[in-house]
């Protein structure tokens, strides 16, 4: 009987405790935003070479060790994470919110700054 009413309790205080992911649209981020922060681009190396937004560093989201990569960035710094149009981002910036950084999802990925850029 106890675990039958604990059950829907966990769950609810599960789905309270989801952090919620700051985010902002790519096409409203800027060079000046990096003064005190870090620009991660998450998508793979050969999507990073074929472009990238200027002073990028690129972990790739599919990594095994992408956490491990990451330990090397400072707390104390925001980390701006875009990907191609989102969905890996917002996974990574979930991921390092919930491990301690303070990290802002650029909504739209690169393919969003490039279709910005051409107008």
């Amino acid at each position: 009987m106890k675990k039958i009413i604990l059950a829907p309790i966990l769950l609810l205080f599960l789905i309270g405790c989801k952090s919620e992911v700051k985010s902002i649209p790519i096409t409203e981020f800027s060079q000046a935003d990096l003064e005190n922060a870090t620009l991660l681009d998450v998508r793979t190396p050969e999507e990073f070479a074929e472009g990238h937004l200027d002073n990028a560093i690129n972990i790739n989201w599919y990594e095994e060790d992408f956490m491990k990569q990451i330990e090397g960035m400072p707390k104390t710094k925001t980390i701006y994470v875009y990907c191609k149009i989102g969905g890996r981002s917002g996974s990574a910036a979930e991921l390092l919110n919930s491990s301690g950084y303070t990290a802002i999802d650029l909504e739209g990925g690169y393919d969003a700054y490039l279709a910005a850029s051409k107008n």
